[in-house]
């Protein structure tokens, strides 16, 4: 497990899969455009041309990867996967960029994983006395190996084999000689959708990589289904024991993009009910609204619109601040949030505000928005975060801090508010939440969602012990290397 280091909670990979196209490498490049904000570490694509398979993988974003013809010119053939990188699990290093291919008794196969397995340290260890050879150290590769273990004869069953192995979170992608095949996990904690292009099925993380290529959104992929498209048809099967779903709260508070159709709504529009939602419960005495950008707007205006207050941009996001920027000096690293904000001194000066967020994590970056907004003369900064307290960590795909590095689990609300050295602070509540997702109230006996960040319930307990701050060396091989 590496060392989180962001304020934010980021989600482990996007993918995306087109069978039967002529430009299906083309339009997974688009696709995983798309999805960039799920992952920016690295990104791949495999293509099939009925012969063979072919790969292509790079560190990075997909813009600086995948734009070039002479790229796309080396992924020939009608179908193609696609995956975008954000670690959570295993080095940062080319071996572990996705899809990953093997050579099966039964032909090729090629894999791409967003989630992450809770006990695939506990079948890594028994598949390696058993004589299997890992090259990654990823999770993915476990559900590789366990899929070529299977004494089954077609791949769907094999493959079912393999699932009945593993636990965890997780939306796959797979392609063999003859089949696209998606899975979504029991639980449907991971996000998967289907799409359409003419002759042609999609399936990918959300629907605005539907939109990029002008795909046709068709369904999202239920939990503890299996989708099979082969010559142009596509069927499904349902394999495990039946179950409500419980997705990941999280992907209609932040992960998915805005504009991305999650749940039956676009995800802008459940994140703007949450500022409604904040506002009825916490309202308070103040000049202005304003968002902390760009995660923070939708929920800011639907503050504004409730409360009738004056919403305004008092934050400017540097949005070409990214990865490739130059590594900080100890001189200017103090900074920080600098580099990728800064306030609007007119819009905040004298004024009482209300500063809308998504989350509170660490506090580290609220402390330096609030320091920032008084020293550009605001008399009052009122903090208000558009879901309940984060006290829990994820083990599902989601990289985050350990228990003891979260604020929230760390302090009282009060002393949260000296932290961050703001007037006051309030967060949505948990009933606030999921009247907002419409859900009227939370079940309690079995809820609607994975909110194990709030509650500490966990839909699935881990097998191996993931809270370890002790890092677990999973080759022998340096993450630095190019193998």
């Amino acid at each position: 497990m590496k060392k989180f280091k962001s304020d934010k909670l980021r989600e482990e990979c996007g993918i995306f899969g087109i069978s039967n196209h002529e430009d299906a490498s083309a339009l997974v490049a688009l696709g995983l455009h798309a999805l960039q904000h799920r992952g920016q570490e690295g990104c791949g694509i495999v293509s099939y041309d009925g012969k063979n398979y072919h790969s292509e993988k790079r560190q990075g974003l997909v813009g600086d990867n995948f734009t070039k013809s002479n790229v796309i010119n080396k992924l020939p053939g009608k179908f193609a996967i696609g995956h975008n990188r954000y670690s959570t699990t295993g080095e940062t290093s080319l071996r572990n960029i996705q899809p990953f291919f093997a050579d099966l008794h039964m032909g090729g196969l090629s894999i791409a994983h967003n989630g992450n397995l809770t006990n695939a340290l506990t079948l890594r260890e028994s598949l390696v006395k058993e004589g299997a050879i890992f090259r990654t150290t990823s999770d993915t590769e476990t559900i590789v190996q366990l899929i070529a273990k299977s004494k089954r004869d077609r791949i769907v069953d094999k493959l079912i084999d393999a699932l009945f192995q593993i636990q965890g979170g997780y939306s796959l992608v797979i392609m063999t000689n003859k089949k696209m095949i998606g899975v979504r996990d029991p639980f449907g904690i991971r996000p998967l959708v289907i799409g359409k292009l003419k002759d042609s099925y999609i399936l990918a993380s959300e629907t605005c990589a539907l939109d990029i290529v002008g795909a046709k959104f068709v369904r999202e992929v239920e939990n503890g289904e299996i989708i099979i498209i082969e010559n142009n048809e596509i069927s499904n099967i349902k394999p495990f024991p039946k179950q409500k779903a419980r997705p990941c709260i999280f992907e209609y508070i932040y992960f998915a993009r805005p504009d991305s159709i999650i749940g039956g709504k676009c995800a802008y529009e459940y994140r703007k009910n949450f500022g409604v939602q904040l506002a009825k419960e916490t309202d308070i005495k103040a000049d202005i609204v304003i968002p902390v950008p760009d995660s923070g707007v939708p929920a800011a205006l639907g503050y504004a619109e409730y409360s009738k207050k004056k919403f305004e941009l008092g934050l400017i996001r540097n949005h070409y601040v990214g990865r490739t920027f130059i590594e900080p000096t100890q001189n200017i690293r103090s900074l920080g949030v600098k580099l990728k904000l800064s306030s609007t001194k007119s819009v905040v000066k004298n004024k009482s505000i209300i500063l809308i967020d998504d989350s509170l994590v660490r506090g580290t970056t609220c402390y330096k928005i609030v320091k920032m907004l008084y020293e550009s003369g605001a008399k009052e900064v009122h903090v208000r975060i558009a879901c309940p307290e984060i006290k829990f960590p994820d083990f599902y795909g989601v990289d985050m801090p350990t228990k003891e590095e979260l604020l929230a689990h760390q302090k009282t609300n009060i002393e949260m508010c000296e932290y961050i050295k703001a007037k006051s602070l309030k967060f949505l509540s948990l009933d606030g939440l999921y009247e907002a997702l419409e859900k009227g109230k939370r079940n309690n006996s079995y809820p609607q969602f994975s909110d194990h960040y709030f509650t500490g319930e966990y839909p699935i307990k881990p097998s191996d012990n993931l809270s370890e701050l002790k890092i677990t060396q999973l080759s022998l091989l340096s993450g630095k290397s190019n193998n």
